[in-house]
């Protein structure tokens, strides 16, 4: 089966042909990051209007790159949600008019269920069950994954999501738009110690994150420094950051496989690669194996593993579960 897939839920517009689920044929993307830099993050007005202009040139592209012509598409996937309204209803609309114009199934994806999905073809081998820690800038949660659809969500941020973090902090620090790279960059060589920052905890939700303090604490720092006009150790503040959000992740990520009893964890999503921090080192027991979505084929700068779940896997988000 070969599907034609879309993905349009916010700066870049992507589309791709996968055969039967696993075998990517073809990738191309439109990435509109440059654009946004200048304004600190994305316009989704500006968003949807470059997603309309690069649409369907991308179809056409991704169709030639496969080697294969609208008649040999099967079905149409496309990214439904969550993301910028205006920009996944550019996205959806192609979608439904491809599938009408071709006479072949509609299959709406939930975006986080295509990051999880991620690993699918980055590491082949990879079955069901498993942890899966989600990071991206809209999204960050702890889905326990017991099949291909069946999905329940263990823990998640209850403010801002990580990756949305990262860019806030990198914009306040100068340092560039999207900010996960720059971040990561900066924070090499620097002392994760530098700075004692916050690490939220949530009464009765163990596996339940918090990052708005984080943000808060670091956008303190900078502001206080500029009114007294002193200079703040960029690299030690973005080390000491990127610790902070590694131990507000890792942890709980290991507590989520204890309690599953699951052998595998899996990372996913634009923001799966930051600066490790200083989590990992010292934690009891067995560790599960970690299994990072790699990028497929070609991916914008904000890194979204977006492909696979347009492949594999539609239907709602993951549902809501209890510790």
């Amino acid at each position: 089966m070969n599907i034609l897939a879309f993905e349009s839920s916010c700066d870049e517009t992507a589309a791709a042909v996968v055969r039967d689920g696993r075998t990517v044929l073809s990738d191309v993307i439109a990435s509109q990051a440059d654009m946004h830099a200048v304004y600190g993050g994305v316009v989704p007005e500006i968003a949807s209007r470059k997603h309309v202009e690069a649409i369907a040139g991308l179809a056409d592209q991704a169709l030639a790159r496969a080697g294969l012509t609208r008649a040999d598409i099967d079905a149409v996937a496309v990214t439904y949600a969550p993301g910028l309204i205006g920009a996944l209803l550019v996205g959806v609309n192609f979608a439904k008019a491809a599938a009408y114009g071709l006479g072949v199934p509609l299959i709406p994806v939930h975006h986080v269920r295509g990051h999880i999905a991620a690993n699918y073809i980055t590491h082949p081998e990879l079955e069901p069950p498993f942890v899966c820690l989600c990071v991206s800038g809209g999204n960050t949660m702890l889905v326990d994954v017991r099949d291909y659809t069946d999905m329940a969500i263990l823990g998640a941020t209850r403010d801002d999501a990580a990756g949305e973090c990262f860019d806030k902090v990198a914009r306040v620090l100068g340092i560039g738009y999207p900010g996960g790279a720059p971040m990561d960059a900066l924070a090499q060589g620097g002392d994760d110690r530098r700075y004692e920052l916050p690490r939220a905890h949530v009464a009765d939700a163990p596996l339940d994150m918090s990052f708005s303090g984080l943000k808060t604490a670091v956008l303190n720092l900078a502001h206080n420094a500029a009114q007294k006009g002193e200079t703040l150790d960029l690299p030690g503040l973005a080390a000491s950051f990127a610790a902070a959000v590694s131990d507000t992740l890792v942890p709980r990520t290991m507590e989520a496989a204890r309690r599953t009893g699951y052998g595998k964890v899996a990372v996913a999503g634009g923001g799966q690669q930051p600066h490790p921090g200083r989590s990992g080192a010292g934690l009891p027991g067995q560790r599960p194996q970690a299994l990072p979505a790699r990028p497929v084929s070609v991916r914008g700068q904000r890194g979204h593993d977006w492909l696979p779940g347009l492949l594999r896997v539609s239907g709602g988000p993951p549902g809501r579960s209890g510790p």
